[in-house]
C-alpha cells in the first residue's frame, strides 16, 4: 500500500501549476464602503458629502485586510510532560488604517472625518477661544454600528469577499507633509477603531445593482482597460512554455499568442 506521503511528492505537470498557481489574488482590485453613524453627527457629514459618497469610496487607495488572534490558557496537568494550548477568546486588532487621495475640488476626504472627529468633541464656532472646553458625545451619536466594509475581488469580477466591520468611528487623522521641493499627490490616511469584523464569501456572481456593487460599476472599466495594471506573470521556463496573463485576463502562450 502507497504512503499517502507519497502522493504529495511527485512531479508536478504543466496542468497542475496552471491549476493552483496561475491565478493568485492581487492585491491592487478593492474597494471600501465608507459608512455614516446613527446619531446626530450623520446630519452634519451629510452636508459635507453631498451626493459624493461614492467619490469617498473611490478615493481609497490603500488598506489592509484585518487581523485576529486567539488567546489561549495553558494546561499542563492533564498529560504527564505535555503543556497544551485551550482557546478562550479571538482577540481582534483594535483599528484599522485608509488611506485616501485628496480631490483638488472639495478636499472630501479631509473635510469629511475633520467633520466627523469636530461632531464626537462637539467642537462648534466657539473653538477659537482660549478658554474653549468641549464635552464630548454620547457613542451612540457617532458610531456605525455596520457599514465599514472592505471588499476584495478580481480583475474578472467573478466574486468577492467581504469584511464588515462593527461599531466603528474614525480615532485619528495623520499629519499630510506639503513641500516646496516637489509635486507629489497629497493623501490623507484615517485610523478608524472597530470592536470586530465579520468575514463572508467569497460570493459569486456579482450584479451591478444595489449600493454595494455600484461601487464595482465605477470602477470596473477603468480597472479593465488599464494596461499598466500589473498582471501577475509566471514563466516556467523549465516547464518547457512561457506564458503570461494579459489584460483581459486570459493566460496565452508567450511564443505564439493563443489562449491556454
Amino acid at each position: 500500500m502507497a504512503n499517502p506521503a507519497e502522493k504529495e511528492v511527485r512531479r508536478k505537470s504543466v496542468d497542475d501549476v496552471k491549476v493552483n498557481l496561475l491565478r493568485p489574488s492581487l492585491t491592487s482590485y478593492f474597494a471600501v464602503q465608507i459608512p455614516l453613524p446613527n446619531g446626530k453627527v450623520r446630519s452634519k457629514l451629510e452636508e459635507v458629502l453631498g451626493a459624493n459618497q461614492g467619490q469617498l469610496n473611490l478615493l481609497c487607495t490603500d488598506t489592509s485586510l484585518p487581523g485576529s488572534q486567539l488567546t489561549t490558557m495553558d494546561i499542563n496537568n492533564d498529560r504527564t510532560g505535555v503543556t497544551e494550548k485551550h482557546a478562550y477568546r479571538r482577540m481582534f486588532d483594535d483599528r484599522i488604517d485608509f488611506t485616501f487621495y485628496v480631490d483638488a475640488s472639495n478636499y472630501l476626504p479631509i473635510r469629511f472625518f475633520e467633520t466627523w472627529i469636530k461632531g464626537i468633541v462637539n467642537e462648534d464656532e466657539k473653538s477659537k477661544n482660549i478658554n474653549y472646553n468641549y464635552r464630548p458625545t454620547y457613542p451612540d451619536e457617532y458610531v456605525a454600528d455596520q457599514g465599514l466594509k472592505i471588499f476584495k475581488f478580481e480583475r474578472d469580477y467573478q466574486q468577492f469577499m467581504t469584511y464588515e466591520f462593527i461599531r466603528s468611528f474614525p480615532l485619528s487623522i495623520s499629519s499630510m507633509p506639503v513641500s516646496y521641493s516637489g509635486n507629489d499627490l497629497l493623501k490623507c490616511t484615517v485610523s478608524m477603531s472597530y470592536i470586530r469584523y465579520i468575514q463572508s464569501g467569497p460570493n459569486s456572481n456579482i450584479s451591478s445593482k444595489g449600493s454595494l456593487l455600484d461601487v464595482f460599476t465605477q470602477a470596473r472599466e477603468s480597472l479593465l482597460s488599464d494596461l499598466n495594471a500589473n498582471p501577475f506573470s509566471f514563466e516556467p521556463g523549465r516547464l518547457g512554455m512561457a506564458i503570461f496573463q494579459g489584460p483581459d485576463g486570459v493566460t496565452r502562450n508567450a511564443a505564439t499568442g493563443q489562449p491556454i
